[in-house]
């Protein structure tokens, strides 16, 4: 007889507690929310009569729903990068990145005589 317990019916259920997938949500929303803002703010200001375009069409939730979701792809997906990119930093470094010094070594290279 096969088990009712929700963890047995709902096999992601364990994904959710993946630290690495709840940084990446956590990442998309807040990439959505700065492209909320951002298309908010373009309506406002209405750059180019951008706003009177759009709603002058038969059907302005159309326009407004590719704006918002080109920007909630680019924005989510950049602030996702980041924090992924970032994620190496911490145990790298010792934690705090203020004050770091560069690396990299400065090379002495032979200047090259040109042929005549």
């Amino acid at each position: 007889m096969p088990s009712t317990r929700p963890r047995d019916r709902l096999p992601f259920i364990g994904l959710q507690r993946s630290p690495l997938l709840r940084l990446l949500a956590i990442n998309l929303a807040i990439g959505a929310f700065a492209a909320t803002l951002l298309v908010g703010g373009l309506l406002w200001l209405n750059p180019g009569h951008l706003r009177e375009l759009i709603f002058a069409d038969r059907s302005p939730g159309v326009g407004l729903g590719l704006l918002l979701a080109s920007f909630i792809v680019t924005f989510g997906s950049t602030a996702m990068g980041s924090a992924i990119m970032a994620q190496g930093r911490k145990e790298r470094d010792g934690g705090d990145s203020g004050g770091r010094r560069s690396r990299l070594a400065a090379q002495r290279v032979p200047r090259q005589q040109r042929p005549v």
